[in-house]
């Protein structure tokens, strides 16, 4: 395992939140500097990046035929990995402001819990042949509760959700590890398919994905809200063919999404089911801290106390939890060695 000094830090060292929607990278000693899409754009003719991040979502569903736009990752791991090179080379070179140093910085990079050996040695050797002297993999939910200034360290179960893009992380921390987790797939991505499912099934009418996480940015909620929530969506007319027109509202959108949102129960009623009965009580005191962008999806803590029975609060600045926890960490990262995925132990095993 890696171990540190504080003297041995650079004041390049980075963090980086490698989302499957968005990865934001925090620079030691600046905060988080960059928040972008994770998304790349690839001529399929040349080989070459057309473009990344907020550009090349931009070109989503609007690309010619040799233009492939891409997510290098897939439910929070690496799903092609030339691609994640490249987005991670950009990243880390635009923290830096395009200078070049004779060393690489040290990167703190955030995965989701569960993660098998293979992935996490992906994800370390993407961001070493992006230009990375040193790559520290730290699970996500850790991370976070590192940014929400949670007790991690101490004989306290700290319960956490983090809701991203492709994974929803459970986790309860406590003593300087994780004693019980589970990773889920019904994350934002899943909300996004249900609204285009939905929209498919009710109103005969194809939207993009784009177009879903609008809907559900803008006017989702998983609560009866005081004052209706609404807007027009446009798409395609299965009968037809032609473009057409409707008006959605944030009861379509609960509708859509409730399915999803009983299966994210199950999975923390699973976690809560193996967690010790000692730090159980400490979780039904202090209840759940949710983080990650699903944290904004209005009414979500309500509906999660109603249905689990413990406090839930949302962790201050939800979507840079994750990267300022890692954050910390690349300022001194002594007191959290213990949370760091063992290098030797995926080397031995892969």
């Amino acid at each position: 395992m890696a171990r540190f000094s504080k003297n041995a830090l650079f004041s390049s060292d980075i963090a980086i939140d490698l989302g499957t929607a968005n990865t934001l990278v925090y620079v030691r000693g600046k905060g988080v500097v960059i928040n972008e899409p994770s998304v790349v754009a690839v001529n399929d003719k040349t080989h070459q990046v057309v473009a990344v991040g907020k550009e090349a979502k931009t070109m989503l569903g609007k690309t010619p035929a040799h233009i492939r736009v891409v997510r290098p990752l897939s439910h929070g791991v690496i799903s092609d990995f030339e691609v994640t090179e490249e987005l991670l080379s950009y990243l880390i070179n635009k923290a830096q402001n395009g200078r070049v140093r004779l060393f690489g910085p040290r990167v703190v990079i955030g995965v989701p819990t569960g993660v098998t050996n293979v992935q996490s040695r992906a994800v370390r050797d993407a961001a070493r042949n992006a230009g990375a002297r040193e790559a520290i993999i730290l699970e996500e939910p850790v991370a976070g509760a590192i940014g929400a200034k949670l007790p991690v360290h101490d004989a306290v179960g700290t319960m956490v959700l983090d809701i991203g893009g492709g994974t929803t992380d459970i986790a309860v921390i406590a003593l300087k590890g994780v004693v019980a987790s589970k990773s889920s797939h019904v994350a934002g991505d899943r909300f996004n398919e249900n609204i285009i499912e939905y929209v498919r099934s009710e109103f005969k009418l194809g939207i993009g994905e784009r177009t879903a996480e609008d809907v559900k940015m803008s006017i989702g909620a998983v609560v009866p809200l005081s004052e209706t929530l609404s807007r027009n969506v446009r798409g395609r007319d299965f009968a037809t063919g032609l473009p057409r027109e409707i008006m959605l509202n944030d009861t379509h959108i609960r509708e859509a999404i409730t399915p999803s949102l009983e299966s994210l129960m199950d999975a923390m009623k699973e976690v809560i089911e193996s967690t010790p009965p000692e730090l159980l009580s400490d979780v039904l005191q202090h209840g759940v801290t949710v983080f990650g962008g699903g944290a904004l999806l209005r009414g979500l803590p309500q509906i999660l106390a109603k249905m689990l029975g413990v406090p839930v609060r949302v962790a201050p600045d939800p979507l840079t939890a994750v990267v300022r926890g890692a954050g910390i960490v690349t300022e001194d990262p002594a007191p959290y060695v213990d949370f760091f995925v063992d290098e030797e132990d995926i080397l031995s095993e892969a």
